[in-house]
Parts: structure tokens; sequence; C-alpha cells
């Protein structure tokens, strides 16, 4: 019986899956890490007290690059380059999603609606690794090698999702409101889009390697294309909504890191 749990076993359990599953999520953590540096250096002279939680962001991104690529290196295997259909970071920059890299590269200050921008879209993207990075902790947090590094980005990205919630918060009491929901809606509706289309190119690269029989592949397929239709209709929302989280000023302080994954 499939289910999501055997799923990511068998994913586990091939080199070759196991180094292409690793190599995806290193990639885009790590890009995760250098648009959050930039924005950190380019955040306007009336926010300046955001950076440093910026700054912190990008740090954790860059610390779970590294803890993938050293799994990889626990087992003996070399990265492998990441498929373009598989990008999830640049397919939503391709869509217009978040600030646009040629932006970042500049040197010009961004501006107020700048960081709400990036705030809304960290606000989508962090609520789906959240989500998937606990579902990985439910199934693999006592694992003997891979249960450390899942609790420990899992405990990041809930940090992460806590800053956006509470700084997005902030901004909307200073009048940014309107624009704040109308810019996390579109990153939702964009964001739900891109992360169907990764989906079913990461499956059906995992399938080509692993040797999954049509009948697999479609039902795994079918899934995924459900879960759109069901987040199209009414689970984009959870995506949008904001509250005070408990965790407050959850990026505060500076980045955790261990020997291992130094």
């Amino acid at each position: 019986m499939l289910s999501a749990r055997s799923l990511f076993q068998e994913i586990l359990d091939n080199d070759d899956s196991f180094r292409l599953f690793c190599s995806i999520a290193a990639s885009g953590e790590s890009q995760g890490g250098w648009e959050n540096a930039r924005i950190a250096a380019l955040v306007p002279a009336g926010e300046r007290a955001l950076a440093p939680r910026i700054t912190r962001h990008g740090a954790d991104e860059d610390k779970h690059g590294r803890i993938f690529r050293a799994l990889m290196k626990k087992r003996g295997l070399q990265p492998v380059d990441v498929p373009a259909d598989t990008d999830y970071t640049m397919l939503l920059e391709r869509r217009g999603i978040g600030l646009a890299h040629e932006k970042l590269k500049g040197d010009e200050p961004l501006t107020v609606p700048d960081l709400v921008t990036y705030l809304a879209h960290s606000r989508v993207t962090e609520q789906r690794a959240s989500e998937e990075m606990d579902l990985l902790r439910r199934y693999f947090g006592d694992h003997p090698d891979l249960g450390r590094a899942v609790r420990m980005i899992s405990h990041d990205e809930d940090n992460h999702l806590a800053y956006c919630h509470e700084e997005l918060l902030r901004f909307a009491a200073a009048g940014h409101g309107r624009a704040i929901q109308r810019t996390l809606r579109e990153c939702a509706l964009a964001e739900i889009r891109v992360y169907r289309d990764v989906s079913l190119a990461v499956m059906s690269h995992m399938g080509r390697v692993l040797g999954w029989p049509r009948p697999k592949a479609a039902v795994l397929a079918a899934g995924i294309r459900a879960r759109y239709a069901y987040e199209r209709a009414v689970g984009w929302r959870r995506m949008v909504t904001l509250r005070m989280p408990e965790r407050r000023d959850a990026l505060g302080g500076p980045a955790t890191t261990s020997p291992e994954y130094a």
C-alpha cells in the first residue's frame, strides 16, 4: 500500500534517489540563504532593526544546505545537478513571486513595499516548508542517521514561519494590511501551482531512478493533482491568514549550528 511514509522510505533506501532528493533540497536552501543575505544588505535605513533577523533567516537556510550535503557525504555520495523542472525557488521567481534576483544583485536599497513582498512570499513558502519538515519529523525524527537533522531543520522552519507572522502583523498595524493580504493571496495561488508542477517533476525523476511501474507512477501523479485541486479550492487559505505566534522574536538571536554541520 502506498503511503507518504513508505514513499519516503523507498527514496531513503536507494543511494541514487536519496542523492537526488538531498541535492534538490540543498540547492533550494542555499538559494534561500543567498536571497536572505542580499535582502538583509539592502534593507532601507528606516527598517535596519529587521536586518539581523533576515540575516539569521539566511544563515539558517545556508545551514540547512550544509546539512543535506553532509547527509550525502556520510553515505559517500556526491551532489548531482538539480533538474530545472524541480527548481522550486527559480520557478517561483519566474512567476514574479518574491523579489526579483536582478533587484537583489544591485545596490539600490529596498523599499517598505519590497519588504512586504519579501515577507509575504516567505510566509507562504515557509508554511510549505514547515509542513513538509513536520511530516518528515513525524516519520523519521528518531531515525539513527536522519533524525537529528530533520528535528533541527523542522525547528528552524517553525521559527521562520513565526517570524513572518510577527513581522507581517507589525507592517499591517503600520497601514500595509491591504497590500499584505493582496500579496499573500497572489503568492499562495502561484505557490500551489509551482508546488504541484515541482512535485510531479520530482516524482517523475524518482520514478525513473527507482524503476516504478506505470500504475504506481500514475497513482502518485493523481494524488499530487488531487492535492492541488483541494489547495486551489480551499487549502490556499491557510497560507494567507496571520496570527501572533507563540514563538515571539523567533529569529532574535544568532543562528544555531553544530560542529557536524558547520
